[in-house]
């Protein structure tokens, strides 16, 4: 993975929105991004699927639920940088708001939400 790409695919605000979400939660459905950051369906899937292409994120699919998360064989300092991207969003918005609307969420596919 080069470096100057995955920069490139971080600075968009949708993207790091989503990889901030799954950071935090692990493995989240379309659905759960698509309800936390208020935007359409086929937004979240288009930015969803230009990351699982850069192997940043990966996709499983359980029934109609499709679910989302980071890749296993992301590189490590790749993963740094999301580690301190969070670090340093926690509390800022809109990323703050993206968790709440998570939390809650209404009949969520597998709330493990919110510990």
């Amino acid at each position: 993975m080069n470096i100057v790409d995955y920069m490139k695919l971080l600075a968009d605000e949708t993207r790091l929105r989503c990889l901030m979400l799954l950071l935090k939660e692990g493995e989240l459905c379309v659905c759960e991004l698509t309800y936390a950051l208020g935007l359409s369906q086929p937004k979240i899937s288009r930015h969803l699927a230009t990351l699982r292409e850069a192997e940043i994120v990966q996709s499983r699919r359980e029934g109609l639920w499709v679910y989302y998360a980071l890749h296993r064989d992301l590189p490590a300092w790749a993963l740094d940088i999301l580690d301190s991207t969070l670090q340093g969003a926690e509390g800022i918005e809109p990323f703050a708001s993206d968790q709440l609307s998570l939390c809650d969420m209404p009949n969520r596919p597998g709330s493990a939400c919110c510990a």
